[in-house]
């Protein structure tokens, strides 16, 4: 006999407590219990054998409505008896409650993950269910044209495909039954307000210098078709830095990862997330970016498959499709070895993947000398929008001397905190390949003239260039 695993129990004697174990195999791969066997595998037998023979079938076939196969051993001259469960096709409980053999446990099964099993042993997704009470005042018109843009550039639609109205289609997108009866789908891809009828629907980002040191946050919220835009744009304007270098008199400011990849990370996250489960979170490091989603992996792909070329099995069929039709994704299963390809191209560590907390994480490794936590000035400053810098003019004073001359590296620097208003020393020191007193008097002399404004302290502030500093950029 094998030891135990997920697929078999022991049971020293019959109790109607395992009629539980009978319902979590045939819920899940199914698997065979032993009665009258201990845990060490040694026998003890049973009593009354053949009278448990009859009464333990019919209380399964009674409480749980499925037919076992059962088998009289004998050992050692003791008798124990072997339970055959096989797996079921249809949802099994057992007194109103659905229980699942994960591993060697036995779990109930409550909530999301109630909803998600029986959804799948029905052969749907939750993204097909139609969702009670939405109408077509709940949808966004103007995200719709907005995906029909993208679809048609991607020559995944038709070029008439803009004439359609919006009910047709969403009807052509499987969003809408028969019925008009909107999907879950269609609400999530294109509803006005999402959050009206799902929970924990949001991108929410974070910006940490340790896990307990929070020091700025965003939520971003509304419809998942353009929220991979929203995310990006959050991303680029406070988060991450985009380091100036030339080649030759060009001017060259690539995002610190490759854009392409991240863009699809973070479609990944979205099309591939269980819904409604937790919102999906970024964190944002020093050394790294953490991006977690809930919702492990999809039944029937392990994780060294999932990092290699895959058959695309998408959580959430209706969402995927209508991400491959705006031409955002592929449905090859592709992504995961083309986002590492374009990390390595770039020179940059490719991104790690786990399959931890319920969910799938992605680590990104940022580059070193971005920042530095003894530069004496906040990394996580929030960038404001120019139109609010502009108020910093102010009191500038105009006959300030345009003659100043800069040198090649004072130019350099302004033009770095110009782009960067978070730039600390320690990132100018890396990208300029400068030493800290050189950064330091250029900086002295841009605030002297008058081209260069601090606002707030070494901590918490950040760095604006002045209308007359940008005139000598």
């Amino acid at each position: 006999m094998k030891d135990e695993n997920q697929n078999i129990e022991y049971k020293r004697s019959w109790n109607d407590e395992y009629l539980k174990w009978v319902c979590g195999f045939a819920n899940a791969q199914g698997g065979r219990i032993f009665i009258g066997v201990d845990d060490d595998k040694t026998v003890y037998g049973l009593h009354d054998s053949h009278r448990q023979m009859e009464d333990i079938p019919n209380k399964i076939v009674t409480f749980l409505g499925i037919v076992v196969d059962v088998n009289l051993h004998q050992k050692g001259g003791l008798d124990y008896m072997e339970i055959i469960v096989n797996p079921s096709n249809v949802p099994i409980s057992y007194k109103g409650v659905f229980y699942y053999r994960s591993g060697a446990t036995k779990q109930e099964l409550k909530g999301a993950a109630l909803q998600q099993f029986i959804l799948k042993k029905m052969g749907r997704s939750w993204d097909e269910i139609i969702c009670e009470g939405a109408t077509m005042e709940h949808i966004d018109h103007e995200a719709v044209a907005y995906f029909i843009r993208k679809g048609i550039k991607a020559r995944r639609l038709p070029d008439n495909a803009a004439d359609d109205s919006t009910e047709t289609i969403l009807r052509n997108l499987d969003l809408m039954d028969d019925d008009g009866g909107l999907r879950n789908a269609a609400i999530l891809l294109f509803g006005k307000r999402p959050s009206q009828f799902f929970a924990c629907v949001e991108f929410k980002i974070g910006r940490f210098r340790t896990d307990s040191d929070l020091r700025n946050q965003d939520m971003i919220t509304g419809n998942i078709i353009q929220m991979a835009d929203k995310v990006m744009d959050v991303l680029d304007n406070k988060y991450l830095i985009r380091p100036i270098h030339y080649e030759g008199l060009q001017r060259i400011e690539p995002l610190e990862v490759p854009e392409d990849a991240l863009r699809e990370i973070i479609f990944n996250a979205i099309i591939h997330k269980e819904y409604p489960g937790y919102s999906t979170q970024m964190r944002v490091y020093d050394d790294k970016i953490w991006l977690w989603n809930s919702g492990g992996l999809p039944e029937g792909i392990t994780f060294e498959q999932f990092m290699g070329v895959h058959s695309s099995c998408p959580r959430n069929r209706l969402i995927a499709r209508v991400f491959y039709l705006a031409g955002f994704i592929e449905s090859w299963g592709r992504g995961i070895n083309k986002i590492k390809t374009e990390f390595i191209e770039n020179s940059l560590e490719a991104p790690v993947y786990k399959e931890e907390m319920g969910g799938m994480s992605v680590y990104i490794t940022r580059k070193k000398g971005l920042y530095s936590e003894d530069d004496g000035v906040n990394d996580t400053v929030k960038v404001a929008d120019n139109k609010n810098l502009k108020k910093y003019d102010d009191g500038v004073n105009d006959t300030v001397n345009d003659t100043v001359k800069l040198t090649k590296n004072e130019k350099r620097i302004l033009q770095v905190l110009n782009k960067d208003y978070a730039a600390t020393y320690g990132s100018i020191m890396a990208l300029l390949q400068i030493a800290r007193p050189t950064v330091a008097r250029a900086i002295n002399k841009l605030q002297k003239n008058r081209l260069l404004v601090r606002e707030g302290s070494d901590k918490s502030g950040y760095w604006y260039v002045t209308e007359k500093g940008k005139e000598l950029i």
